[in-house]
């Protein structure tokens, strides 16, 4: 296709599927055609189970890419994700082997990771930091309080965690799920509802659009701005639990380079770096887009899993010109 067809061609797709839309049906696509390739070349590759753990090994970054997309939305970044998310599997299993309850360390988890996302929210709104800068100096403030609680890495044996952990739920067709994949599943559900049926959700995409057109129209767009850096953060702290639950353990090393796949799925799913357009759903597919990827690669058994980086890199840049594309159109319009 020639530069010159490029444009007509998204001009006839764009008379027939609103722009917005354009993207979650390209990532959606593309999951079809990895997952249909897979299944093509490998036996059982197609089965149930094989779909349900895409869920089940990547339910702690459906839940990353739920607070990613929030802030994302707004036009801004959240580089401090993945420390985060190590810092929540520390304190969860630091404070089992003090002896706390499950219940009053999954509290002090969630609220560690909604105060820093708070902090930071603050920073970015009163004193006008930018959200790269900020969250900078969170994730080194998350992953060096890692190792304030420990260098070593904690095993959780608390039985009421490991059973969360362990304990599955079978669906028709003798397929399995963990309760991690419900929790997942519950947390894309309520930032639908957040996003497209309330006026904070509007607020977002408002912001997204124009700030200062949003502040203009009297929206608050202060509250907004910190708030989706709070729900990020207990996006994260909740990825960490869930992660908790993947590797029953709490290390300062775990989840390094996590922030940079939360944003990778956020821009696959068709979320617009700048801003204003996207949905969680679309994260959702990019997460399964990923974890489709990691899933043949491993099936292949000989190659690196430096593979799964590159093919990562290859459709970031496939999906960032489309959404140039979609702005170009726009604009001529």
């Amino acid at each position: 296709m020639t530069a010159l067809t490029q444009p007509r061609f998204l001009s006839r797709v764009q008379s027939r599927v609103p722009s917005r839309f354009l993207p979650v049906i390209a990532t959606f696509v593309v999951f079809v055609l990895t997952f249909g390739a897979g299944a093509v070349r490998y036996e059982g590759f197609a089965s149930g189970q094989v779909i349900a753990n895409l869920f089940i090994d990547n339910a702690f970054l459906i839940v990353l890419a739920v607070g990613m997309t929030f802030v994302i939305l707004t036009g801004g970044i959240d580089l401090s994700v993945g420390a985060v998310v190590a810092l929540s599997t520390m304190i969860a299993a630091a404070t089992l082997e003090a002896g706390w309850p499950a219940w009053l360390a999954v509290l002090a988890v969630l609220a560690s990771g909604s105060t820093l996302g708070l902090g930071m929210g603050l920073m970015i709104h009163k004193l006008r930091v930018q959200p790269f800068i900020a969250t900078l100096a969170g994730m080194f403030l998350a992953r060096g309080l890692c190792f304030v609680i420990s260098i070593d890495s904690i095993s959780i044996k608390d039985p009421a965690f490991r059973t969360i952990a362990t304990e599955t739920v079978m669906l028709p067709g003798k397929v399995a799920i963990t309760y991690s994949v419900l929790i997942a599943l519950a947390v894309v559900a309520v930032a639908a509802y957040v996003l497209h049926l309330t006026r904070f959700g509007r607020t977002v995409y408002a912001v997204g659009g124009s700030e200062s057109s949003a502040r203009l129209m009297g929206l608050a767009t202060g509250r907004v701005t910190v708030g989706v850096y709070v729900i990020s953060g207990f996006c994260s702290a909740l990825a960490g639990l869930l992660f908790s639950f993947y590797m029953l353990s709490g290390y300062g090393l775990h989840a390094v380079g996590m922030e940079l796949d939360a944003i990778a799925a956020v821009v696959v799913g068709g979320t617009l770096l700048a801003g204003g357009m996207g949905y969680v759903g679309g994260s959702v597919v990019g997460v399964l887009v990923l974890g489709t990827v990691q899933t043949i690669i491993s099936f292949e058994g000989t190659l690196s899993s430096w593979w799964t980086r590159i093919v990562i890199g290859v459709l970031l840049l496939a999906f960032i010109a489309l959404q140039r594309l979609i702005l170009y159109r726009q604009r001529d319009l």
